[in-house]
């Protein structure tokens, strides 16, 4: 076996151009390295590739045969090589993503939209779920990237924080008259509350904040977006707990209201998530700097 790839490079190349000057031009050798690679190939095989002509070298019989295979090999390892220069400079590819609807929606659309002008080769794929899930896709190599509420603690990944996010209560004009009030949380739960169905960050957030000051967050209703919170909402089926970066049409146009609380909500980071010890791809690479 022949583990010097060099060695079947300078045999095609002087087979392409029948000449080894032309060979060695080609490669940036020198001719008597050309002769001295050719002669070890002949050497391994124990089989003359080429004999002299006047114009140059021509193939023996042999030499033919093996050309027929390495210049299949060359084809292929030249479009691999444009394949790669493809990829490097964003001429193809594809961004794999994994987050919520909500974010894909109401963080990442304007990202997204921008990188497809910019990059129209690169095939996006967008996988939705919970955190927990997001975590999996991630660590199951099915995304390249994860889009998640922090914070996250696993020591396989890597977030860098973007930006901020406030959660609040928000509710539609059958609750005007709560309008100029500052409820307390026993005040709020007099009323029925909507939440999140799903395991997400934020419903586990305001589960816990309500625990700490004693009491059991229980929703009236549950439901499985973002957009039916507003709309439930809106339409005065309860107090919806959402991100009021989500509900700002709303809350601008009047169709929503923000309701006071007596205690404070803390707010949260969006994080771009990682696999801590994985390179990333040109696509992934080129979008984080986007985003950031």
């Amino acid at each position: 076996m022949i583990n010097n790839y060099e060695l079947y490079k300078v045999f095609y190349w002087a087979a392409k151009t029948g000449s080894l000057t032309k060979a060695a031009n080609a490669l940036y050798l020198t001719q008597p390295s050309v002769s001295h690679a050719i002669k070890q190939l002949e050497n391994s095989f124990g089989i003359t590739l080429f004999y002299r002509n006047s114009k140059g070298v021509a193939l023996t019989q042999e030499g033919a045969i093996l050309y027929s295979y390495i210049e299949q090999s060359q084809i292929l390892i030249s479009r691999a090589e444009e394949k790669m220069a493809a990829l490097k400079n964003l001429e193809s590819g594809e961004l794999r993503i994994g987050g919520s609807d909500s974010l894909f929606k109401h963080y990442l659309l304007p990202y997204l939209e921008n990188f497809h002008y910019m990059y129209p080769e690169i095939r996006l794929h967008l996988n939705h779920g919970t955190t927990p899930e997001v975590i999996s896709f991630l660590k199951e190599g099915k995304i390249d990237l994860g889009v998640v509420r922090m914070p996250i603690v696993d020591s396989q990944l890597e977030v860098r924080e973007s930006i901020q996010l406030k959660d609040c209560f928000v509710a539609g004009e059958k609750y005007a008259a709560l309008k100029n009030e500052v409820l307390t949380l026993d005040r709020l739960l007099e009323h029925p509350v909507i939440l999140f169905s799903r395991n997400s960050r934020a419903r586990m957030a305001i589960t816990e904040l309500f625990q700490s000051y004693g009491y059991t967050l229980k929703p009236e209703i549950e439901v499985g977006s973002v957009d039916l919170l507003i709309e439930f909402a809106r339409r005065g089926l309860g107090i919806s707990y959402v991100t009021r970066q989500f509900v700002s049409k709303e809350l601008e146009e009047g169709s929503l209201f923000e309701i006071q609380l007596d205690v404070k909500l803390p707010p949260s980071h969006v994080g771009i998530m990682t696999m801590r010890h994985m390179p990333l791809s040109s696509t992934a690479s080129r979008f984080i700097e986007l985003v950031h």
